[in-house]
């Protein structure tokens, strides 16, 4: 499919670089911070700021999605993304370090647009025999980037500086915004005039049809229990230094991250194609997540702690993909920019609630304590949506996915 489709190709390299992006910014801002502050504080805004303003914006950015070019929108965000990292380059000492803040929100209101474009496009550009594949590859391009953009973020900053890898952001982007401008095939069906609400008309509409199909509202609240646990992050870097591995150790850790994120959905690709184990498949990666971090927070061995990661990642990844491809099939087109996005509001907002919670304590307790805290947060939630979800199945019929006219796939 991958070389067959060219359209796909586009817009899965386009997020690539994207994603990768975002690496080579908050890998080094995340070990920049503290050392200019001499506290964890700011690491945690930082990780808050942007997963929080994403949260909250993400309801409107949805009905954009759903009712313009997603094609432009994905391109304007990529543009406008790289404005913002040019305030990272004034973040010198520990008196500039609240404009890290005001980039990092800048950038995050970028990706509030962008994510919801490119995950409610993603079904456009395939045929529906390709769906399944196409949800695994495209959801492997975040974990791939983690993992390219972590470790050669801490690998860029750690021999030339941070300074150097906001500049490889910015070439990134432009990159994103060129690869997308290139996809041919429209990546939304076509819409009447009678398909434009109003903003808060297409927002009560989406809350509508979430509140009244049992299996949505299932599907749009797993991802908070790996959000729940993303408080971890805000102590990777602190972590690296406690094992003495410094920038290097951070990118280690987040890269790690990615590959579990990466492997995760391509080994539990058979589970897409069986949609009565996806509800099952959902709460056991949710339980690994916590089970994972849990085991970090005992582990006494740097590399123990990289496979107990690795672990833990696996699971989450397979989380999101499992979770995104069974909305992809429930979800008409007209409403998937709309679903996805309050879908992805309450992961953000799991994971800012995390995040900040973690850097209230940051200081005053353990790095071992937050991710024990953050681990049995998650699986404690696991248990409970099983619970909540246990008589659901989603084994019956679907919505049938509205698809727009296409020139072939070349």
């Amino acid at each position: 499919m991958v070389r067959r489709n060219r359209d796909f190709r586009r817009l899965f390299a386009a997020e690539l670089v994207v994603f990768g992006s975002d690496w080579f910014v908050m890998v080094p801002l995340l070990v920049l911070l503290p050392e200019l502050t001499g506290s964890g504080v700011w690491g945690a805004l930082v990780l808050a700021a942007d997963t929080g303003i994403i949260a909250l914006l993400l309801p409107y950015t949805g009905t954009i999605a759903d009712r313009y070019d997603r094609r432009k929108i994905m391109m304007v965000s990529n543009l406008a993304a790289i404005a913002a990292v040019a305030l990272l380059f004034l973040v010198r000492s520990a008196a500039t370090a609240p404009l890290a803040l005001v980039a990092v929100g800048a950038i995050a209101v970028a990706k509030a647009f962008y994510s919801p474009a490119a995950s409610a496009a993603l079904p456009n550009v395939v045929d529906d025999e390709d769906l399944a594949a196409a949800n695994a590859i495209s959801g492997s391009s975040w974990g791939t980037m983690t993992i390219v953009g972590a470790s050669l973020g801490g690998v860029v900053s750690s021999a030339f500086g941070p300074y150097v890898s906001f500049g490889v952001t910015v070439v990134c982007l432009l990159l994103g915004a060129f690869a997308t401008a290139l996809i041919r095939r429209p990546l939304q069906a076509p819409r009447s005039s009678g398909d434009h609400p109003r903003t808060w008309q297409a927002l009560a509409e989406s809350f509508r049809y979430i509140a009244a199909r049992p299996r949505i509202r299932a599907l749009v609240t797993v991802k908070s229990a790996v959000g729940l646990g993303n408080g971890v992050l805000t102590v990777f870097p602190l972590l690296a230094g406690i094992f003495g591995v410094g920038a290097l150790g951070a990118g280690l850790l987040f890269a790690m991250r990615g590959a579990g994120a990466l492997i995760g959905p391509l080994v539990m690709g058979p589970v897409l194609r069986r949609r009565s184990w996806l509800l099952p498949g959902l709460a056991l990666s949710m339980g690994l997540y916590g089970v994972g971090y849990l085991g970090v927070a005992l582990a006494n061995w740097f590399w123990l702690v990289l496979v107990l990661v690795f672990v833990a990642h696996f699971a989450g990844g397979t989380n999101w993909v499992l979770s995104n491809y069974a909305l992809m099939g429930e979800v008409p087109d007209r409403l998937r920019g709309r679903v996805f996005a309050t879908d992805m509001m309450l992961a953000t907002l799991a994971i800012a609630v995390s995040q900040l919670g973690a850097a209230a304590v940051v200081d005053h307790v353990s790095e071992r304590a937050i991710l024990a805290g953050c681990g049995l947060i998650t699986l404690i939630y696991a248990v409970g949506w099983r619970i909540a979800t246990r008589r659901l199945s989603l084994t019956g019929p679907v919505a049938a996915p509205e698809t727009p006219g296409r020139p072939p796939a070349g």
